[in-house]
């Protein structure tokens, strides 16, 4: 597919506005944003055909990193080529980067007063609830598309994850990449190995701390997270918290919360986790790595997505991966439900998980529902600790 096969051919300046727009009021996820884009191109302006929109969406899916963020730059480069993609890009990613390190400079400062702390932790109880809700949404339409024969190997994986994400920390990205490449031995495609090799090299030279150390921490979420935004959570988790002691668990908490209430890409969570290690320019630096693989992907590949989506090495590397994803969002919420700090949370994550797992509420309406309760908890004079 090529960029000069759309239907029109906006002004860069309405592609900058639109995704702008969208960046601004995209609240709610990667289905929010994909029902924006579509709604935008294919049936508000007709730049994309159905068809292209939806094999695009296809072959963003099947890349790590946050897919949503890579089909509004992909959109974007159809239309306008690789200046489309990077104003298209930024503009998407650039609302909600700011507002997340604004509200970043308020809940991770050294002393915020005490009813801001309640906030933080009450939004901060939900989130256990929020990463099941999400691991459980990307885990059934893997297990349902699996044939019999596969699901017990499909089974495996996930708990894999799963035990990675509760248990190993910094070892989950390479569970996530042997699961791949188990899975792709197994269907007999030993001829992508090669090419994983340097994945794995990558994968064991996580530096001692400083600069690197968040570069690293930074590129693992935007270039080694399958299966959806929020498996960068178990990603950061050990990093941010236990190995290079950026942050609190509570703060950890509140940035993941400010992640989901934020409009844009889920992935600019990780902006808050490199405020928190280096300041502003921590946080700039932590999002520039973070995206920048999936501005590559697209400016580098995008020409052969088709190719992509019938590639039979990557289908079996991520019919290893993608469920050993799924799996770690869901151990997720064991080492995030394990650092709350008042035994309050625990009734308000109760009740959040009823809200998102049994009466279907929107994550955006718990979490600031959440953090108004921790609010006037802590109003009212309920433990807030540091």
């Amino acid at each position: 597919m090529a960029p000069q096969e759309t239907q029109a051919e906006p002004p860069l300046a309405e592609i900058v506005r639109q995704w702008g727009r969208i960046g601004c009021i995209g609240f709610g996820g990667p289905p929010a944003h994909i029902a924006l884009l579509r709604e935008l191109c294919v049936t508000g302006r007709g730049w994309l055909t159905n068809v292209q929109f939806e094999r695009a969406l296809a072959a963003t899916n099947l890349l790590p990193g946050p897919a949503s963020t890579q089909l509004a730059i992909y959109c974007a480069w159809r239309l306008r080529g690789a200046r489309g993609a990077l104003l298209g890009g930024l503009s998407f990613i650039l609302p909600g980067l700011v507002a997340i390190l604004a509200l970043s400079v308020l809940f991770l400062s050294g002393s915020p007063p005490p009813w801001l702390r309640g906030a933080g932790m009450g939004a901060g109880a939900a989130v256990p609830a929020v990463a099941v809700r999400a691991g459980l949404g990307i885990a059934r339409p893997i297990w349902a598309q699996t044939p019999r024969s596969r699901r017990a190997r499909v089974l495996a994986y996930a708990l894999l994850g799963a035990l990675a994400a509760a248990l190993t920390g910094p070892w989950l990205v390479l569970v996530l990449l042997g699961c791949g490449l188990l899975e792709l031995l197994g269907r007999r495609l030993l001829g992508l190995l090669s090419g994983a090799q340097p994945w794995m090299l990558l994968g064991l030279a996580a530096a001692p701390g400083g600069t690197v150390a968040l570069v690293w921490t930074a590129l693992k979420v935007g270039a080694l997270a399958f299966g959806g935004g929020f498996v960068i959570v178990p990603l950061m988790q050990s990093d941010a918290v236990s190995t290079y002691h950026w942050m609190s668990h509570t703060q950890f908490l509140n940035a993941v919360a400010l992640g989901q209430v934020t409009p844009g890409p889920v992935t600019q969570t990780v902006a808050a986790v490199g405020y928190a290690a280096g300041g502003l320019a921590g946080g700039l630096l932590a999002a520039l790595v973070a995206f920048a693989p999936s501005f590559s992907f697209i400016l580098l590949g995008a020409a052969r997505f088709e190719r992509l989506l019938v590639d039979r090495r990557v289908l079996a590397f991520l019919g290893g991966a993608a469920p050993c994803a799924a799996g770690a969002i869901l151990g997720a919420a064991v080492p995030l439900a394990m650092a709350f700090r008042a035994g309050w949370q625990l009734a308000l994550l109760a009740a959040a998980a009823v809200a998102l797992l049994v009466l279907g509420r929107g994550v955006v309406l718990t979490l600031l529902l959440a953090g108004a309760i921790g609010a006037g908890a802590a109003l009212l004079g309920a433990s807030v600790p540091h």
